[in-house]
């Protein structure tokens, strides 16, 4: 079996029960699992197949997202100045010339910038399937790529014509979804201890989905033991759909719908109100925390520490890359401690809390229970990051805060389930100057509507 040795760590950041932070650390590693953690004479071994000296940084659990959309990585920047509900309407018409091959092209270039952001665990939403598009282009690209995924099938069956936001041209029927996504959970959908692909029952947003489908879903999934995601609550036109459409608030609709429990996590939730996130806390219901997103979008600020409070398992997301315009998940929990900041005092957030967002909560919230933490017997899923980045300078005092007060840069080394995918900040799994060659040549003939 293939061991790995990282030893002499200068910070070594456990986030286990007694979130330990350990100066001069050591980590074993045996066939893809942690085995020990602690002083290096504490080690099974003195060697191993690789051994890494890494004095010079700062090691922690790799970083978890729970929301993208990676085909948007194909449009940034584009409807720069709308809400969600006119952000959306524009995009839609580029997004129905999606193929199979920009779809699993864009998938990878997204998962490349996430995992030398320091992501080992990604969750993506893909919830548009014009012409050849398949889950099987992202599955395909997480595999050769080498990032931990859970594939969600989301869906939309309700455009334009009866009374839902999307056009017609990008909806699916009903039947054929569903169909789809049990093929998918039976073809892909790995339970085990350490997999590298789950599969998620995922329709869009309860505005481009029936009352049917978001019921229908939720009973198949469970049937499978396999978890449920959507959007919900993004921002006011939402919460204003979901009073006028159903006569509910978006929380009591999704407790309507059997969208609570801790099967179950929601994209957003920037507008819950007190009640709606005491609902979420009682029944174990997940939320992930998209804070770039949200003020790309001017959609508000997400009610985390209220969330955090009640009990609510709460993640973090860099959601699709066209109404964030970046994939960096470490980026992401600076983001979220210093908006709650603007929201409730300097108090409300830690640096220490939002990293325990981007590895705990986002583990808890994909329901895992071997990713997020480095200890005995949790999947080898590392990162580091040198301390001697110019961006550091001043803050090697406390070198965890400092991954989150100051310029979040690209991670120097990534292991995933025991494989270095990154190495000396280079990605070991692809070649990045082809692959964004290949993606921007996809880019510039969707969005100009060329063959």
């Amino acid at each position: 079996m293939p061991t790995l040795l990282l030893k002499n760590i200068h910070t070594l950041v456990t986030m286990d029960a007694a979130r330990r932070e350990l100066p001069d650390g050591a980590l074993f590693v045996r066939d893809g699992v942690i085995e020990a953690v602690g002083a290096l004479e504490t080690m099974p071994a003195q060697t191993a197949d690789e051994v890494l000296d890494l004095s010079n940084h700062v090691v922690l659990p790799g970083l978890v997202n729970t929301h993208h959309h990676m085909y948007q990585s194909l449009t940034r920047v584009l409807a720069q100045d709308l809400e969600l509900f006119g952000w959306l309407k524009t995009l839609y018409p580029i997004w129905s010339r999606l193929t199979g091959e920009a779809v699993y092209v864009s998938a990878k270039l997204a998962m490349a910038e996430l995992m030398l952001s320091g992501c080992t665990t990604s969750s993506d939403h893909l919830y548009i399937y014009p012409n050849d598009v398949e889950l099987e282009d992202e599955i395909r690209a997480a595999q050769e790529i080498g990032i931990r995924f859970h594939a969600a099938r989301g869906s939309m069956s309700v455009g334009e014509s009866l009374g839902g936001l999307p056009p017609d041209s990008v909806v699916e029927d009903e039947d054929a979804i569903l169909r789809d996504t049990r093929r998918l959970i039976e073809a892909h959908h790995d339970a085990g201890r350490y997999a590298m692909l789950r599969v998620v029952v995922a329709p869009c947003s309860p505005f481009s989905v029936s009352t049917d489908l978001m019921r229908e879903s939720a009973a198949l999934a469970r049937s499978y033991g396999v978890r449920l995601h959507t959007h919900l609550a993004e921002n006011q036109n939402d919460v204003d759909y979901s009073m006028q459409v159903f006569g509910q608030r978006p929380g009591d609709y999704a407790d309507a719908m059997g969208w609570v429990g801790d099967d179950v996590w929601h994209a957003h939730c920037v507008k819950l109100n007190h009640d709606e996130i005491h609902l979420f806390g009682r029944t174990g219901t997940g939320v992930c925390h998209c804070p770039s997103s949200n003020m790309r979008l001017a959609s508000g600020i997400a009610p985390v520490r209220q969330m955090r409070d009640a009990g609510v398992r709460v993640g973090l997301g860099v959601d699709g890359s066209a109404s964030n315009d970046s994939g960096h998940l470490l980026t992401e929990a600076r983001q979220a401690m210093l908006l709650q900041r603007v929201a409730q005092g300097p108090a409300a957030m830690t640096a220490r809390e939002s990293l325990e967002l981007a590895t705990l909560g986002g583990a808890a919230v994909l329901g895992r229970d071997d990713i997020g933490a480095l200890s005995p017997g949790m999947a080898a899923d590392v990162i580091a990051y040198r301390l001697d980045d110019v961006a550091f300078a001043g803050a090697l005092h406390d070198p965890l805060a400092a991954l989150v007060f100051c310029q979040p840069g690209q991670v120097d080394l990534s292991i995933i389930n025991g494989r270095i995918v990154v190495r000396d900040g280079q990605l070991q799994t692809v070649d990045v100057p082809v692959l964004v060659e290949q993606h921007n040549a996809i880019s510039h003939r969707l969005i100009r509507g060329e063959s």
